[in-house]
């Protein structure tokens, strides 16, 4: 028998799209401000999947499935993620704050709250806003979320691609909620 031997794909115990429809989801929706890159938007598709996010909004010039970009790297999570495309990320926030969704913008700001010292409340959804890949979230998106989380960075680029930004942030808040 071989140490740590790779696991197959139908050793995974992969839900299957019903099942995973069917599932618990984890309190979190994530809502993608203007991004660019297809490539981006399938990779915080596929996180999406993994963490049983509630619900991804795709905003402003961010494109939607169906796109073979898109599904180059979602591997088909955009069948299985709950997704919705709203022009206007202001008001999508404005919406979701009267259903008592907390607002996560992820950007660096002043007063940010350092990834590391946020602690989720109990039995609270929140949804988190990834910005453009140049010009990260719109100011008055920031301005009008309820919080405004940094990762932590201690190089010399001080910037993450979206996508890592993405599975940091979920990676960090699933294992805290």
């Amino acid at each position: 028998m071989e140490k740590n031997r790779k696991l197959k794909n139908s050793e995974l115990d992969r839900k299957s799209i019903e099942e995973f429809k069917a599932s618990k989801k984890t309190p979190l929706i994530i809502i993608l401000d203007n991004i660019r890159s297809l490539n981006n938007i399938g990779s915080v598709f596929r996180t999406a999947d993994a963490f049983l996010i509630k619900k991804i909004y795709l905003c402003g010039i961010t494109a939607t499935p169906p796109h073979k970009d898109i599904q180059k790297t979602a591997l088909g999570a955009t069948d299985t993620v709950d997704w919705e495309y709203q022009e206007n990320t202001l008001s999508l926030i404005h919406s979701l704050k009267s259903k008592n969704v907390k607002i996560l913008s992820i950007e660096q700001a002043e007063n940010a709250v350092m990834l590391n010292d946020f602690s989720p409340e109990r039995d609270q959804t929140y949804a988190i806003i990834f910005g453009n890949e140049v010009k990260g979230v719109q100011q008055e998106v920031v301005s009008n979320s309820d919080i405004t989380l940094e990762i932590p960075q201690y190089g010399s680029k001080h910037s993450l691609n979206i996508s890592v930004s993405a599975g940091v942030v979920i990676w960090d808040l699933f294992n805290k909620i």
